[in-house]
């Protein structure tokens, strides 16, 4: 299969562009439209473009985590947060924050929407990540075709 030019460039400029717009609508998700779910399905489809440009080594290096890895944080991080307050005597998923003061940024303040989101975030890009891995396996079952029908790849069989 002959590689597009024009689509392995476009992709190399804009993922970079993607997974940043990801990262802004999952920071300003609980205050605005967006959150982990936004963003993970923007990261996702900057993989997906680069699993369509690149193959799927290229997802493989860009995660650097097994996707099934990815996966299991953000389902850990979503559910502590829900079960947490619990544990010291609130209600599931009741909101808490952190002031945090950071030298160079001044003032922070950090949620436990946002690490929910994040959770979130993270289910989303691994699982689009572990479709993705899935859709590059090379098949291990071979095609079966009936006699006397056309081959699928082409042309009818001897």
């Amino acid at each position: 299969m002959k590689r597009s030019l024009i689509l392995d460039v476009v992709v190399r400029a804009e993922f970079h562009a993607l997974v940043v717009v990801s990262l802004y609508l999952l920071f300003v998700g609980h205050n605005s439209p967006g959150g982990g779910f936004g963003g993970g399905l923007v990261a996702g489809a900057a993989l997906a473009l680069r699993f369509v440009s690149l193959g799927p080594e290229s997802v493989r290096r860009t995660t650097r985590l097994a996707p099934t890895t990815i996966l299991g944080i953000g389902l850990l991080g979503a559910l502590a947060t829900a079960t947490i307050p619990l544990l010291t005597g609130r209600n599931v998923l009741e909101h808490g924050s952190i002031e945090l003061s950071a030298p160079l940024l001044g003032q922070a303040k950090v949620t436990s929407a946002l690490v929910f989101d994040t959770g979130v975030y993270l289910v989303v890009v691994g699982l689009v990540a572990l479709l993705l891995e899935e859709l590059g396996q090379p098949s291990d079952r071979p095609v079966e075709v009936p006699p006397g029908e056309d081959h699928p790849v082409g042309g009818r069989r001897p």
